[in-house]
């Protein structure tokens, strides 16, 4: 069975790993995988290399790329040919823009063609809220709809919530269309985290009674990182002996590192805020890890978070997207804060309820503890990659049949 999959760009983050990891994985005797993608834009650290330590040739198209652009004409255009040159029984979308003209581009193939191939399409995330404004947003939402409806056979969200916020909040597709398929990801590389967990405290020069607290993603606006700024000036501000030693890294790149830098200098933040940059060896910097935050205003399902737990650290995030399937039913509550199966909540954007929240977590030792050991539990049982490897292959197989 031939594979042609497309994304927008490798960048950093979990959807170019989810890409590169099934296109390795779907070639063998069963499965053949093409990997079609576009540019990375300046400002965002470029994943191409994570493809080729995987042995995936990807065919790059460069005038793909994440914003709208008369280059779009050219971009369906290659895809169009390239589709027209593989001759694949699936084409398999994944990310908005890559959805949009692969789609486009899959559509022209079946009909100018009279292919019988099947159009898949992976929502990581969606872009129907906090990304665009009104006229915006409501633009791509139709687009969406019409290519659920004329170009889509299939349609994977990566949780329920997620399936619940596409489908019944904003009517894209039907319900028979969807498919949930968790994530997944290598869990090989973190199965001994805790003896790692001096090199990255050694780096930054944390004392051992230091509690640090890690954000891990892109530097852009959608992850909302002067929340945690303001979480941390509120931390100094309040700072006295009855409070734990908190110590707030940034890790990742974007094009809002050098205006948060500014911003933390404002603050006076420089003694307790680290920028770290990117930095690929995920092994070391979640070992060095105590809490890993995340303040987004959306998501799909958070890769940090999911790493985080598998590294056995306590999380606490913001309750966006499948960031609620992921943290679990709530346990107790706290002024502000929701404490989950899996981690605490912040069902508000407010820096006040954020600090609450991260200063319970970090004084209670047995909390922290017993929400890194669920946390690793959850993800070894849900999140390995050869169940998502399987669930698409199963899912192909079913798609051959109809």
């Amino acid at each position: 069975m031939k594979i042609v999959r497309i994304i927008a760009r490798l960048n950093v983050g979990g959807p170019a790993r989810h890409v590169i990891w099934l296109t390795k994985e779907l070639n063998d005797g069963e499965f053949q995988s093409v990997l079609l993608a576009g540019t990375v834009p300046e400002g965002e650290q470029d994943m191409s290399f994570f493809a080729e330590e995987h042995g995936v040739d990807a065919v790059y198209i460069p005038e793909m790329s994440r914003e709208l652009s008369p280059k779009d004409i050219i971009s369906l255009w290659k895809v169009y040919r390239r589709i027209v040159r593989e001759k694949p029984d699936v084409i398999h979308t994944h990310t908005a823009k890559a959805g949009t003209v692969g789609r486009a581009a899959a559509f022209l193939y079946r009909w100018l063609n009279w292919k019988n191939v099947k159009i898949v399409h992976t929502f990581h995330g969606h872009i129907f809220h906090s990304y665009y404004g009104a006229l915006k947003t409501r633009i791509f939402l139709v687009i969406e709809k019409v290519l659920a409806r004329v170009a889509t056979d299939k349609i994977i969200v990566i949780t329920e919530q997620q399936y619940e916020e596409i489908h019944n909040q904003f009517g894209v597709g039907r319900a028979e269309q969807f498919r949930i398929v968790p994530l997944g990801i290598d869990l090989e590389p973190f199965r001994r985290s805790d003896e790692k967990r001096g090199i990255l405290r050694g780096q930054i020069k944390a004392a051992e009674d230091e509690i640090t607290v890690g954000f891990v993603g892109r530097l852009t606006e959608i992850k909302n990182v002067p929340l945690l700024l303001k979480v941390a000036d509120l931390y100094r501000r309040r700072k006295d002996e009855s409070l734990p030693k908190l110590k707030f890294l940034i890790i990742g790149d974007g094009n809002l590192r050098e205006e948060l830098e500014k911003e933390a200098e404002a603050l006076g933040l420089s003694e307790i805020v680290e920028f770290l940059g990117n930095r690929n060896d995920t092994d070391i910097f979640y070992a060095g890890l105590d809490i890993v935050a995340l303040t987004s205003l959306n998501e799909g399902t958070p890769l940090s978070l999911i790493e985080a737990m598998a590294n056995r650290r306590a999380v606490i995030s913001t309750a966006v997207g499948g960031v609620v399937d992921l943290l679990g039913e709530v346990q107790t509550t706290g002024e502000g804060f929701a404490v989950c199966r899996r981690g605490v909540r912040i069902d508000s954007g407010a820096a006040e309820d954020f600090y609450k929240g991260l200063i319970y977590l970090a004084k209670n030792e047995t909390l922290h503890k017993s929400l890194a050991s669920a946390g690793k539990e959850f993800v070894e049982a849900k999140y390995g990659k050869d169940r998502l490897i399987g669930d698409i292959k199963n899912l192909y197989r079913d798609s051959a049949q109809k």
